[in-house]
Protein backbone atom coordinates (compact mmCIF):
# COMPACT_ATOMS: atom_id res chain seq x y z
CA UNK A 1 0.00 0.00 0.00
CA UNK A 2 2.80 2.40 0.90
CA UNK A 3 6.53 2.14 0.20
CA UNK A 4 9.62 4.28 0.67
CA UNK A 5 12.90 3.49 -1.06
CA UNK A 6 16.26 5.15 -0.34
CA UNK A 7 14.86 8.24 1.38
CA UNK A 8 17.38 10.90 2.35
CA UNK A 9 16.67 14.18 4.13
CA UNK A 10 18.72 17.09 5.45
CA UNK A 11 18.38 20.23 7.52
CA UNK A 12 20.69 22.66 5.77
CA UNK A 13 24.03 20.89 5.42
CA UNK A 14 23.22 18.37 8.13
CA UNK A 15 22.12 15.04 6.67
CA UNK A 16 19.61 13.29 8.92
CA UNK A 17 18.31 10.35 6.87
CA UNK A 18 20.74 8.18 4.91
CA UNK A 19 18.78 6.20 2.32
CA UNK A 20 16.14 4.42 4.40
CA UNK A 21 13.57 2.02 2.93
CA UNK A 22 10.42 0.53 4.42
CA UNK A 23 6.82 -0.33 3.56
CA UNK A 24 3.34 -0.50 5.05
CA UNK A 25 0.77 -3.02 3.88
CA UNK A 26 -2.96 -2.43 3.85
CA UNK A 27 -4.62 -2.72 7.25
CA UNK A 28 -1.45 -3.20 9.29
CA UNK A 29 0.42 -1.30 11.97
CA UNK A 30 4.10 -0.67 11.34
CA UNK A 31 6.32 0.93 13.98
CA UNK A 32 9.64 2.73 13.67
CA UNK A 33 11.51 2.84 16.96
CA UNK A 34 14.72 4.62 17.82
CA UNK A 35 16.38 6.94 20.28
CA UNK A 36 16.04 10.73 20.32
CA UNK A 37 17.74 12.20 17.27
CA UNK A 38 17.58 8.97 15.25
CA UNK A 39 15.51 10.65 12.53
CA UNK A 40 12.04 9.30 13.32
CA UNK A 41 10.16 12.60 13.16
CA UNK A 42 12.19 13.67 10.12
CA UNK A 43 11.03 10.50 8.36
CA UNK A 44 7.35 11.37 8.79
CA UNK A 45 7.84 15.03 7.90
CA UNK A 46 9.70 14.06 4.74
CA UNK A 47 6.89 11.71 3.72
CA UNK A 48 4.19 14.39 4.02
CA UNK A 49 6.24 17.07 2.27
CA UNK A 50 7.16 19.22 5.27
CA UNK A 51 10.89 18.89 4.54
CA UNK A 52 11.95 20.21 1.16
CA UNK A 53 15.59 19.13 1.30
CA UNK A 54 14.89 15.46 0.64
CA UNK A 55 15.30 12.86 -2.07
CA UNK A 56 14.12 9.30 -2.66
CA UNK A 57 14.04 6.71 -5.37
CA UNK A 58 10.38 6.33 -4.58
CA UNK A 59 7.67 7.29 -2.13
CA UNK A 60 4.64 5.45 -3.43
CA UNK A 61 1.09 5.29 -2.10
CA UNK A 62 -1.32 2.89 -3.76
CA UNK A 63 1.17 2.47 -6.62
CA UNK A 64 1.23 6.23 -7.26
CA UNK A 65 4.28 8.41 -6.62
CA UNK A 66 3.84 11.14 -4.00
CA UNK A 67 7.52 11.98 -3.50
CA UNK A 68 7.26 15.45 -5.08
CA UNK A 69 3.77 16.28 -3.80
CA UNK A 70 2.99 19.28 -1.61
CA UNK A 71 1.50 18.61 1.85
CA UNK A 72 -2.03 19.57 0.77
CA UNK A 73 -1.78 17.20 -2.21
CA UNK A 74 -0.71 14.36 0.08
CA UNK A 75 -3.67 15.08 2.37
CA UNK A 76 -5.95 14.74 -0.65
CA UNK A 77 -4.46 11.26 -1.23
CA UNK A 78 -6.07 10.20 2.11
CA UNK A 79 -2.88 10.27 4.19
CA UNK A 80 -3.17 11.95 7.60
CA UNK A 81 -0.33 13.13 9.83
CA UNK A 82 -0.53 13.46 13.62
CA UNK A 83 2.58 15.43 14.64
CA UNK A 84 4.74 15.05 17.72
CA UNK A 85 3.62 17.29 20.56
CA UNK A 86 -0.06 17.11 19.45
CA UNK A 87 -0.09 20.59 17.85
CA UNK A 88 -3.82 21.05 18.17
CA UNK A 89 -5.26 24.52 17.58
CA UNK A 90 -4.96 25.68 21.21
CA UNK A 91 -7.52 28.49 21.17
CA UNK A 92 -10.17 26.69 19.17
CA UNK A 93 -12.70 24.41 20.84
CA UNK A 94 -12.56 20.64 20.55
CA UNK A 95 -15.41 20.77 18.03
CA UNK A 96 -13.67 23.46 15.99
CA UNK A 97 -10.46 21.38 15.96
CA UNK A 98 -12.41 18.43 14.59
CA UNK A 99 -14.06 20.63 11.98
CA UNK A 100 -10.64 21.89 10.88
CA UNK A 101 -9.54 18.27 10.47
CA UNK A 102 -12.58 17.68 8.26
CA UNK A 103 -11.86 20.45 5.77
CA UNK A 104 -11.76 17.88 2.96
CA UNK A 105 -15.31 16.72 3.68
CA UNK A 106 -17.61 17.33 0.73
CA UNK A 107 -20.59 18.56 2.74
CA UNK A 108 -21.96 19.07 6.26
CA UNK A 109 -23.51 15.60 6.30
CA UNK A 110 -20.13 13.95 5.75
CA UNK A 111 -18.53 16.29 8.28
CA UNK A 112 -21.06 15.38 10.99
CA UNK A 113 -20.71 11.68 10.20
CA UNK A 114 -16.92 11.88 10.59
CA UNK A 115 -17.27 13.76 13.87
CA UNK A 116 -19.57 11.02 15.19
CA UNK A 117 -17.10 8.32 14.12
CA UNK A 118 -14.21 10.13 15.81
CA UNK A 119 -16.22 10.54 19.02
CA UNK A 120 -17.12 6.83 18.95
CA UNK A 121 -13.38 6.10 19.15
CA UNK A 122 -12.72 8.84 21.71
CA UNK A 123 -15.95 9.17 23.75
CA UNK A 124 -14.09 11.20 26.39
CA UNK A 125 -14.06 14.11 23.96
CA UNK A 126 -17.84 14.27 23.57
CA UNK A 127 -18.37 16.12 26.84
CA UNK A 128 -15.52 18.49 25.98
CA UNK A 129 -16.72 19.66 22.56
CA UNK A 130 -17.11 23.30 23.63
CA UNK A 131 -13.90 23.36 25.69
CA UNK A 132 -10.91 25.27 24.36
CA UNK A 133 -7.98 23.05 23.36
CA UNK A 134 -5.39 24.71 25.58
CA UNK A 135 -7.40 23.79 28.70
CA UNK A 136 -7.34 20.04 27.95
CA UNK A 137 -5.04 17.60 29.72
CA UNK A 138 -2.13 16.09 27.81
CA UNK A 139 -4.03 12.86 27.27
CA UNK A 140 -7.13 14.68 26.04
CA UNK A 141 -5.03 16.76 23.65
CA UNK A 142 -3.46 13.59 22.21
CA UNK A 143 -6.88 12.04 21.74
CA UNK A 144 -8.01 15.20 19.97
CA UNK A 145 -4.93 15.25 17.73
CA UNK A 146 -5.59 11.68 16.55
CA UNK A 147 -9.34 12.28 16.24
CA UNK A 148 -8.63 15.37 14.13
CA UNK A 149 -6.35 13.26 11.88
CA UNK A 150 -9.14 10.73 11.40
CA UNK A 151 -11.57 13.42 10.25
CA UNK A 152 -10.14 13.22 6.72
CA UNK A 153 -11.14 9.54 6.35
CA UNK A 154 -7.52 8.46 5.82
CA UNK A 155 -6.42 5.13 4.43
CA UNK A 156 -3.03 5.68 6.10
CA UNK A 157 -2.35 7.68 9.25
CA UNK A 158 1.15 8.66 10.41
CA UNK A 159 1.35 9.10 14.19
CA UNK A 160 4.41 10.65 15.81
CA UNK A 161 5.23 9.80 19.46
CA UNK A 162 1.65 9.46 20.78
CA UNK A 163 2.79 8.30 24.24
CA UNK A 164 5.07 11.31 24.84
CA UNK A 165 4.45 12.81 28.27
CA UNK A 166 1.46 10.62 29.12
CA UNK A 167 0.83 8.52 32.22
CA UNK A 168 1.03 4.72 31.72
CA UNK A 169 -2.74 4.20 32.13
CA UNK A 170 -3.42 6.80 29.41
CA UNK A 171 -0.82 5.23 27.12
CA UNK A 172 -2.52 1.84 27.49
CA UNK A 173 -5.92 3.36 26.68
CA UNK A 174 -4.54 5.24 23.69
CA UNK A 175 -2.91 2.16 22.18
CA UNK A 176 -6.13 0.15 22.59
CA UNK A 177 -7.96 2.85 20.65
CA UNK A 178 -5.34 2.79 17.90
CA UNK A 179 -5.93 -0.95 17.58
CA UNK A 180 -9.62 -0.16 16.98
CA UNK A 181 -8.52 2.25 14.26
CA UNK A 182 -6.65 -0.61 12.58
CA UNK A 183 -9.76 -2.78 12.85
CA UNK A 184 -11.56 -0.19 10.72
CA UNK A 185 -9.10 -0.95 7.91
CA UNK A 186 -6.88 2.09 8.39
CA UNK A 187 -3.13 1.44 8.11
CA UNK A 188 -0.93 3.04 10.78
CA UNK A 189 2.71 4.09 10.56
CA UNK A 190 3.76 4.72 14.13
CA UNK A 191 6.92 6.48 15.25
CA UNK A 192 7.55 5.78 18.92
CA UNK A 193 10.30 6.04 21.50
CA UNK A 194 8.44 3.75 23.90
CA UNK A 195 9.81 0.53 22.43
CA UNK A 196 7.92 -1.73 24.85
CA UNK A 197 4.55 -0.40 23.73
CA UNK A 198 5.42 -0.13 20.05
CA UNK A 199 6.85 -3.63 19.69
CA UNK A 200 3.91 -5.21 21.50
CA UNK A 201 1.44 -3.20 19.44
CA UNK A 202 2.70 -3.32 15.87
CA UNK A 203 2.46 -6.01 13.20
CA UNK A 204 5.94 -5.23 11.87
CA UNK A 205 8.80 -3.03 12.97
CA UNK A 206 11.94 -1.18 11.98
CA UNK A 207 14.78 0.14 14.15
CA UNK A 208 16.22 3.49 13.12
CA UNK A 209 19.65 4.60 14.34
CA UNK A 210 21.48 7.75 13.22
CA UNK A 211 19.31 8.05 10.14
CA UNK A 212 19.68 4.43 9.00
CA UNK A 213 17.44 1.37 9.27
CA UNK A 214 19.63 -1.06 11.20
CA UNK A 215 17.06 -3.78 11.95
CA UNK A 216 13.83 -4.91 10.30
CA UNK A 217 11.79 -8.05 10.78
CA UNK A 218 8.33 -9.18 9.72
CA UNK A 219 8.27 -11.46 12.77
CA UNK A 220 7.77 -9.18 15.79
CA UNK A 221 8.70 -11.91 18.26
CA UNK A 222 12.10 -12.23 16.59
CA UNK A 223 12.57 -8.46 16.58
CA UNK A 224 11.69 -8.22 20.29
CA UNK A 225 14.11 -11.03 21.07
CA UNK A 226 16.98 -9.55 19.07
CA UNK A 227 19.92 -9.03 21.46
CA UNK A 228 20.47 -5.45 20.28
CA UNK A 229 16.82 -4.49 20.73
CA UNK A 230 16.62 -6.14 24.16
CA UNK A 231 19.74 -4.35 25.38
CA UNK A 232 19.32 -0.85 23.95
CA UNK A 233 15.54 -0.45 23.70
CA UNK A 234 13.94 -2.82 26.19
CA UNK A 235 16.52 -2.57 28.96
CA UNK A 236 17.01 -6.34 29.12
CA UNK A 237 20.57 -7.52 29.51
Amino acid sequence: MFSVKNLTASYGKTKVLHGISFEVHKGEIVCIIGANGAGKTTTLKAIVGLIKNKDAEEINFKEKSIKNCEPFEIAHQKISYVPEGREIFPYLTVLENLEMGGYLCKNNKELRKNIEQSLDLFPQLEKLLQQVGVTLSGGEQQMLAIARGLMANPDLILIDEPSLGLAPILIERLFKTMRKIKEQGISILLVEQNAHQALNFADRGYVLEEGKIVLANDDMSQLKNDKRVKKFYLGIV
